[in-house]
C-alpha cells in the first residue's frame, strides 16, 4: 500500500523549467512542502521521490494526517495492546 501511495503521489507531480537558471522544479501540490530542484529533469524526479518518502515517514512518525491521493488513504491506526 505504501508503494502504491508513493507512486500515486508522484503521478500528481508537476515539473517546470525555471527561466532564471534553467533548473527543473518539481512539486506535488497535494503534499504541502514536497518539492525539489535539479539541473536535469530526471535528477529532479529522483530528488522529489526522496523528499516525498521522507515527508511521508515524518508525518507517520508524528501521527500527522496524510492526504488521500487517487483514493489511497494512508492512516496510522492504533492497535490495542
Amino acid at each position: 500500500m505504501l508503494t502504491d501511495y508513493l507512486k500515486a503521489a508522484l503521478r500528481q507531480a508537476r515539473y517546470e523549467k525555471l527561466p532564471d537558471d534553467g533548473q527543473y522544479y518539481g512539486e506535488i501540490p497535494q503534499c504541502n512542502g514536497v518539492y525539489a530542484t535539479a539541473a536535469a529533469l530526471e535528477d529532479c524526479r529522483d530528488e522529489l521521490e526522496e523528499v516525498l518518502e521522507e515527508w511521508v515517514l515524518f508525518r507517520v512518525h508524528r501521527n500527522l494526517p496524510l492526504p488521500v491521493i487517487d483514493g489511497i488513504e494512508l492512516a496510522v491506526k492504533e492497535q490495542a495492546v
